[in-house]
């Protein structure tokens, strides 16, 4: 059975009334509009559910029955397709599952934590680790907001970039290339560990080399930054990362920082959700929040990394 559901706000209005008029009235519509709809209902319905008695109109021993519930489905109806109540971060009662390149999670996964457990005490955070490969976790809704060093390139997620990072260069302190300024030649010679949770041997900065007729010795990837900064500090290994991103980290291993001896483009950051969460009030809360979290690395530095 096919049922036209604008009908049950006429009847709740024909049985509030009492009256095809005063519903019509309370309704915006016709009198003789109201009527078709009242025909319709007593179709619909097996019922007259308004008789005449008199001037005045009864509803019968059914409609009586259903104006309780009539009246809550209307009213439930009109709740679900209005506009989003205010968020209440008092009271929000949710999970979100957060996945960020492990430095990010590092280095702002405590404030984070602390930033939204302050002001939503309710909420749950998940930080979970980037996966062996690309999964569509953002799309089957198993992951609410990720990082990403570019935009996605699928059409129904979304996202924005929350700031640029530059690449340095990690070593242990005392490390030969500390002795001298590490040029292009220099760093290139040196053993050299990379970052990639599919243990790829090589990146952008080998291309770059490569340009200069340079050739970068790679000995082992490491899965995590975590990782490679604990390689380099325990090894003459040379890591290349993300300079703000790994600050923290390398300051709190004692690792001594050097410029990178080449001409790259900066590292961008970039905040990725699905589209179904982007006009929910609470999941924009969270982005917000992640933002201004994640752009306290980018803040200049008070003291020199080195």
């Amino acid at each position: 059975m096919q049922l036209d559901l604008n009908l049950l706000t006429a009847l709740d209005a024909l049985l509030e009334e009492g009256s095809v008029a005063g519903a019509a009235a309370r309704l915006h519509v016709t009198a003789p509009a109201m009527s078709r709809s009242l025909g319709r209902i007593r179709k619909a319905t097996g019922d007259e559910i308004l008789v005449r008695t008199g001037r005045h109109m009864t509803p019968t021993t059914r409609a009586v029955a259903m104006r309780t519930e009539v009246h809550a489905l209307v009213r439930q109806a009109h709740h679900l397709l209005s506009a989003q109540a205010e968020l209440d971060l008092a009271t929000l009662d949710r999970v979100f599952t957060v996945r960020w390149h492990d430095a990010l999670t590092t280095a702002c996964g405590t404030a984070l934590i602390a930033a939204v457990h302050r002001q939503a005490p309710g909420v749950r955070l998940r930080l979970t680790a980037e996966p062996g490969d690309d999964t569509p976790e953002l799309r089957r809704g198993e992951v609410d907001l990720a990082s990403s060093a570019g935009p996605p390139s699928l059409p129904d997620l979304r996202h924005h970039l929350v700031g640029h990072d530059r690449l340095a260069v990690a070593v242990r302190p005392g490390h030969p290339l500390t002795e001298l300024p590490a040029t292009a030649e220099r760093y290139a010679a040196a053993e050299h560990l990379t970052v990639s949770r599919r243990g790829r041997l090589r990146d952008r900065i080998d291309d770059a080399l490569a340009a200069l007729g340079h050739e970068r010795h790679v000995i082992a990837s490491a899965p995590t930054t975590a990782t490679a900064l604990q390689l380099a500090r325990d090894t003459d290994l040379v890591v290349t990362l993300p300079e703000a991103a790994t600050r923290a980290a390398r300051h709190h291993l004692g690792l001594v920082t050097l410029p990178l001896p080449l001409e790259l483009p900066d590292v961008p950051l970039h905040l990725l959700w699905h589209q179904r969460h982007h006009d929910d009030p609470a999941h924009r809360w969270l982005r917000d929040t992640a933002t201004e979290t994640l752009r306290t690395l980018f803040a200049p530095s008070p003291a020199s990394d080195q």
